[in-house]
């Protein structure tokens, strides 16, 4: 018996109870949709926690700061260029004259690693986890361009884009977008149980958090 053949047996016998008209029916599930009942600043606060807790760096502002923020973060890392999402709002960077590389299908790799920083929106944050989720929106761009570069500056508006769980962040998501789940830089520790920054994505993940 092949693995395939092992797998989908394995299916029908989970199945098996299952009337054929319930196929489409809603599954009941018992587990929590989240824990702990919070306001919506408390879920804010815990984003900002866990997100810090992974080790992103975490910056708070109100809608009419963000543009100097992003301004600051830019000159701070020394960067020459800023990988832009084609849907994002231009007036983010209206406080920078970094120069502007646009996302493009054509990039190869390599003129990707050579941009200094991208800037993104966000789909949803997920308080509980510290983590923040991309689906490819014109603001975010495809999934690659946060990938390569080593600096990855994520605008979270808040608290509209905020969740306190994976269950409820689900629930906002379209399966079929192409999504990208990311809790703290890119980091790995399987050589000697060594962590190491910045090897599968981004070296340095910068959350601003965007009150109102």
């Amino acid at each position: 018996m092949s693995s395939r053949e092992r797998i989908l047996g394995r299916v029908r016998r989970a199945l098996a109870d299952a009337a054929p008209d319930d196929a489409d029916a809603p599954i009941e599930r018992g587990y929590l949709r989240e824990h702990g009942d919070r306001s919506v600043a408390e879920t804010v606060e815990l984003l900002a926690e866990n997100l810090a807790d992974y080790r992103a760096v975490v910056h708070r502002c109100t809608a009419a700061e963000l543009p100097s923020v992003i301004g600051r973060l830019l000159a701070d890392r020394k960067a020459g260029s800023v990988l832009v999402p084609p849907g994002l709002d231009a007036a983010w960077l209206a406080a920078t004259d970094v120069e502007r590389v646009a996302d493009r299908a054509e990039s190869s790799p390599h003129a990707l690693d050579r941009v200094d920083s991208v800037v993104t929106g966000c789909a949803v944050a997920i308080a509980e986890t510290g983590t923040i989720v991309l689906d490819g929106s014109p603001d975010q761009g495809r999934r690659r361009i946060t990938l390569v570069p080593d600096h990855h500056i994520c605008v979270v508006r808040v608290p509209e884009q905020v969740v306190g769980s994976v269950p409820q962040a689900l629930e906002r998501l379209d399966p079929v977008r192409p999504l990208t789940w990311i809790s703290g830089p890119s980091a790995t520790s399987d050589i000697e149980l060594d962590r190491v920054e910045g090897v599968h994505g981004p070296r340095t993940l910068e959350v601003v958090l965007v009150d109102g």
